[in-house]
């Protein structure tokens, strides 16, 4: 559901580039620094929005009233404060070099001690991703001690929203399993410090299958659902006495029971419940079925609610697969299941309070109410009630306290017919683009990965407006306004009726272009808009990386003609001032290439520039036409004065990923400038009030957020406020104290 960078590291260009650079990088590419000064204290704060990212699971203690925890596949975990009604995160500690444990693959408790909390973190299980890491804790999260793993962890990857794959062994404390992808079954005795093979488990991890899918104690017995399409028919295998495993027999094959994807265990009745689909989901899953074990004597009876097939709304194919399962704890025979990947009739919760012998569907009596959060009304529609339905729990305190996450949010009820988002606090947006207008009622306007644009009339509410719409976006690739003329502003992405907009009363609403260029169809990218609102320009990135020629539109969008001069799939940028100069950086090259004609025509003019992926950020500084700024990752942070005909290397930074602008400070004769990067050794979160000759970092080491180097900007209006982008923890902002 979320894109994330394959890399984070550039490929060098060597020593030899420095033909127009001046101030080049010492020997070994980089140039001698002094640590930064200590941190200044700011407030970090998350931009409400609610939610918007995939929770693939949630978690009830048994034996806490109130207390709950959250997983995500790619914005960490968070724990339920009851007090304050709200979710805290906690794994925002995680810094710019482990990214990859910001994705959760599962969460344990310990029933008998309640302050216990274990995570299994690893967002990819690919080669050029980390290995994953268990990280422990005696306080509910609020301290950590970390265990590097051996293996990789794909917490989003498919199969993300299938069972904790994560568990306490119900005889001893000190005992934990973790069921992997592809490395089979770990076993740990000493409550996660550290971690060895299980060899008896009875099934071979494959390279390409989901291995272990599920993890669920059922009184002092522990069960294992096993993914893997190359298994065998044992899709479940347990352990009575924690040594040895075996296939548990009599189990249902067949495709729609190929992958086991949740379990829970009614205690009273002494039954396990197990959803299956043919697909490990939360995508692809076609077919699926819910069975139910009684483990005294092993007797299997298959109790799904509806079976997959038939029709639904329009006569689409009603296909689907199952997937949360959860029991009453205080009433026995009550379990609740969910359909997964039903997009003909809609995903739905079916209830039963007789063992699964009949069911009825939480949807069709559901009211929901999305005021706190409007942008899940998608431009205008009726709420979905919830679609990727994978995780389900019920609070073992409050039968009628039921929650279930969709690709967007929580959703939970407490009388099983009103459903509102169970979501303060908790924020996942991944951002590609923002804007902090000079005037105007909003402060921001953010492009983000699945939901689009959003303008934040307030930074402490989910935006009024809820999503852009006209048309309504899926993923945002562009978003630019004009600089002398803010009340027009501009944005690309996917699109429901045409993939690019403009506003013209500073992004409150918008109108789709007349017409958009051939490439904008399946490939839209980033946009720019002259000074005075008078052209635009757009590129064209396809997902593949393959760039196309860049159009102009001299109309608003009603007509565009093809620029051959610039360079494929690079970023343009306008100059602030003058509204016949366009800049953009080809990045395979390490040139600056520019038009002084409104991005008719472009030349090239530095060379010799850091090359490699497209990660490079070219921006413009405010107020002032010809100076540029290029953030260009491990090679450190170049400047030009002369609209891009030389640069100089900033010798204050070591490494730059993103750089922004903001209110200068008082008596300052240059605006502040924000940068993700290092100065000395860390990467982290820094501003400069003297034009980059020295830097403070203003995030501390509980605010890191994971991978931050797509986009920074200050505020123009307040001096000291930035917003920085997240991949999974939404919009950061931050000010001093």
């Amino acid at each position: 559901m979320h894109a994330f960078p394959l890399s984070r590291r550039a490929v060098l260009a060597g020593a030899a580039a420095t033909a127009a650079v001046a101030g080049a990088c010492l020997p070994g590419g980089r140039a001698e620094a002094a640590e930064p000064v200590a941190a200044r204290a700011y407030r970090w704060r998350n931009v409400v929005i609610g939610g918007t990212g995939f929770v693939t699971g949630v978690l009830f203690h048994p034996s806490a009233r109130g207390l709950a925890y959250a997983r995500t596949d790619i914005g960490g975990a968070y724990r339920w404060d009851d007090r304050t009604g709200r979710w805290i995160p906690l794994l925002d500690h995680i810094g710019w070099d482990d990214w990859n444990l910001l994705g959760v693959e599962a969460m344990a408790v310990d029933p008998a001690h309640p302050d216990r909390l274990y995570l299994a973190l690893g967002t990819y299980a690919q080669p050029w991703a980390g290995n994953g890491a268990v990280l422990r804790s005696e306080d509910r999260g609020a301290t950590w001690r970390r265990t590097d793993l051996a293996v990789k962890l794909g917490a989003n990857e498919d199969g993300r929203g299938t069972g904790e794959r994560l568990l306490v062994d119900p005889r001893d404390s000190d005992v934990l399993w973790l069921g992997t992808r592809h490395d089979g079954l770990l076993r740990s005795a000493d409550r996660g410090a550290t971690w060895a093979p299980v060899r008896g488990f009875p099934a071979a991890p494959s390279a390409t299958g989901q291995g272990v899918t599920l993890l669920v104690a059922a009184g002092r017995a522990v069960y294992a659902g096993w993914g893997d399409a190359d298994g065998g028919s044992a899709r479940l295998f347990r352990t009575l006495d924690g040594t040895t495993w075996e296939a548990v027999p009599g189990q249902p094959s067949g495709t729609a029971a190929r992958v086991p994807i949740r379990a829970a265990y009614d205690r009273h009745t002494r039954e396990l419940y197990v959803t299956y689909a043919d697909a490990p989901g939360p995508n692809g899953q076609s077919d699926g079925s819910v069975h139910r074990l009684r483990t005294g004597d092993g007797t299997w009876r298959e109790v799904t609610p509806v079976k997959p097939g038939g029709t639904g709304d329009g006569g689409a194919a009603d296909t689907f697969g199952y997937g949360g399962v959860a029991v009453d704890a205080r009433r026995p025979g009550t379990v609740v299941v969910s359909t997964n990947n039903r997009w003909a009739a809609v995903d739905t919760l079916y209830r039963s309070t007789d063992g699964g012998r009949s069911w009825r569907s939480l949807k069709d009596s559901a009211v929901l109410d999305v005021s706190e959060t409007p942008y899940l009304k998608w431009g205008g529609e009726e709420p979905k009630f919830g679609w990727w339905i994978q995780a389900l729990a019920l609070d073992p305190y409050d039968s009628a306290h039921l929650v279930h996450g969709t690709g967007a949010t929580l959703y939970g009820t407490r009388d099983l017919k009103h459903w509102a988002p169970w979501i303060r606090g908790l924020e996942e947006a991944s951002v590609r683009q923002l804007i902090s207008p000079p005037t105007g009622q909003a402060h921001l306007i953010s492009g983000l990965g699945d939901i689009g644009v959003m303008y934040h009339d307030r930074l402490t509410a989910s935006p009024s407006r809820g999503m852009a719409t006209n048309p309504v976006f899926g993923t945002a690739t562009g978003l630019a306004q004009a600089a002398a003329r803010p009340s027009h502003v501009v944005r690309t992405g996917w699109g429901d009726h045409g993939n690019g907009a403009h506003s013209h009363d500073g992004g409150r609403t918008w109108a789709p272009f007349a017409s958009q260029p051939v490439p904008a169809e399946d490939a839209p990218g980033p946009i720019a808009v002259n000074a005075d609102g008078t052209v635009l320009l757009w590129s064209f990135v396809h997902g593949d990386g393959t760039g196309y020629a860049a159009h102009r539109s001299a109309d608003d969008g009603a007509t565009w003609s093809e620029v051959p001069t610039f360079p494929e799939g690079a970023v343009p940028v306008a100059d602030p001032v003058d509204p016949a100069r366009f800049y953009a950086y080809d990045t395979g090259t390490g040139t600056l290439f520019a038009s002084t004609d409104g991005g008719r025509a472009f030349t090239a003019r530095a060379g010799g520039l850091p090359s490699g992926d497209h990660q490079f950020k070219l921006v413009a500084a405010p107020g002032r036409s010809g100076d540029l700024w290029l953030s260009a990752k491990e090679n450190g942070l170049y400047r030009s004065t002369d609209g891009g005909a030389g640069f100089t290397r900033v010798e204050s930074c070591r490494t730059s990923h993103t750089l922004g602008f903001g209110k200068a400070a008082g008596g300052a004769a240059y605006p502040a400038i924000y940068q993700v990067g290092s100065t000395g050794t860390s990467t982290a979160v820094y501003r400069s009030d003297d034009g980059a000759r020295t830097w403070v970092r203003i995030n501390d080491d509980a605010h890191q957020w994971g991978w931050t180097g797509e986009t920074i900007t200050g505020d123009p209006r307040v001096y000291g406020r930035v917003y920085l982008a997240t991949n999974g923890r939404g919009i950061q902002y931050g000010e001093p104290v």
